[in-house]
């Protein structure tokens, strides 16, 4: 079942754990920014050198810069898969770029997925946020933790936190998405593409349910 989404919604709200599981179950590729920006940063582009900075600050990359690497994905996708933009729009300006790369790939989204969580439940989730450098697969230390402690249950890859996810970071993360990222629920809600999702629930399975029953009635 092909599926094009974005996924909106805090830092830590469960935004890259729901975009797993369901992409897993309908065969869709996830698509994240933060991974996409972090693989820069690890091969040591020039661009990568750029953001490097701005990432564990906790501010937003420019816009041009996020787009025109979400643009590339897209075309390496094709027209004929799914897909979750996961971290991509985070502004109005980044929604627009994204509409024009759409039409100009010949794509069109089907719903906007607003990932919820108070701010308690997201401070509380990401002190123990951990991913794996390899797979970039993500766990938390609470409530979905790795059989195997500091590595993968997939890949093996070594497991990790991230920079961003420490808690001074986390609060400014916060800050910057309630300023710059949150106006985007009005502007697909206008849409009539916004899909509220609850992700406030301890377990994983009942957010991934809430995202599923979402999905269930959206046109086939």
């Amino acid at each position: 079942m092909v599926f094009r989404l974005v996924f909106l919604g805090p830092p830590g709200a469960g935004k890259g754990t729901i975009a797993q599981r369901l992409s897993q179950k309908y065969g869709l590729q996830q698509i994240s920014t933060g991974d996409l920006l972090r693989s820069e940063v690890e091969k040591g582009s020039p661009l990568g050198k750029k953001v490097k900075a701005v990432m564990e600050s906790g501010e937003l990359v420019d816009d041009e810069t996020v787009a025109a690497l979400v643009e590339n994905r897209l075309r390496e996708l094709g027209s004929d898969k799914g897909f979750i933009l996961d971290g991509f729009p985070r502004t109005i300006k980044q929604a627009g770029l994204l509409e024009s790369a759409a039409k100009k790939l010949g794509l069109q989204l089907d719903a906007a997925l607003d990932i919820e969580a108070s701010d308690e439940t997201i401070i509380e989730r990401l002190s123990g946020r951990v991913q794996c450098t390899k797979c970039s697969k993500i766990y938390n230390l609470r409530s979905m933790p790795p059989k195997q402690e500091g590595k993968c249950d997939a890949c093996n890859g070594k497991i990790v936190q991230r920079e961003d996810d420490k808690p001074a970071v986390v609060k400014m993360r916060i800050e910057t998405y309630r300023k710059k990222t949150a106006p985007l629920i009005e502007y697909y809600k206008k849409k009539k593409l916004l899909q509220v999702i609850d992700a406030n629930a301890d377990s994983p399975e009942k957010n991934l349910q809430n995202a599923e029953a979402a999905l269930s009635k959206l046109k086939k």
